[in-house]
């Protein structure tokens, strides 16, 4: 099966009709350490899973349907929406409110913190290492090489 975002969609609803909405964090739950990042986060049962690890903080990223639609067109996948009219239908079907399925604005809803994303990489970046600050304290140092090991 092609890793398109319909596939991807429909087999995440189909583990979480199988095995609770909470299934997919249930799976990556044990694996996680203290400074690891979850991504896709897209059911409210995902988040209380893993709101029982120490340290669990939930970042919502936020961005206008414009900038997320433009930003898709340029990374050109296959499958994705040729139409903003589209891109927005899509992204409705995962905003439902079946407890198994996506439910991207609930999920959303109890983000700890927001990250804007309106902007470029680099006022992302400055806005990611300003919330590592916060939740890492002086522990937190910025290393921007692309050869830095990670620690």
């Amino acid at each position: 099966m092609p890793p398109l975002r319909e596939h991807l969609i429909r087999v995440g609803n189909e583990l979480r009709g199988e095995g609770g909405a909470g299934v997919l964090a249930e799976r990556i739950r044990l694996r996680l350490g203290a400074r690891d990042v979850v991504d896709s986060i897209r059911n409210p049962a995902e988040v209380a899973v893993l709101r029982a690890l120490p340290h669990f903080v939930l970042v919502g990223v936020r961005a206008s349907a414009d900038v997320r639609f433009a930003r898709s067109r340029l990374r050109a996948r296959e499958g994705d929406p040729a139409t903003l009219a589209e891109f927005e239908a899509r992204e409705r079907q995962e905003n439902g409110d079946v407890p198994t399925a996506q439910r991207l604005s609930a999920t959303f809803a109890l983000a700890d913190e927001v990250l804007e994303n309106d902007g470029d990489l680099e006022q992302l970046h400055r806005r990611v290492e300003r919330l590592l600050a916060r939740h890492l304290g002086p522990a937190f140092r910025v290393d921007r090489r692309r050869d830095a090991p990670i620690e």
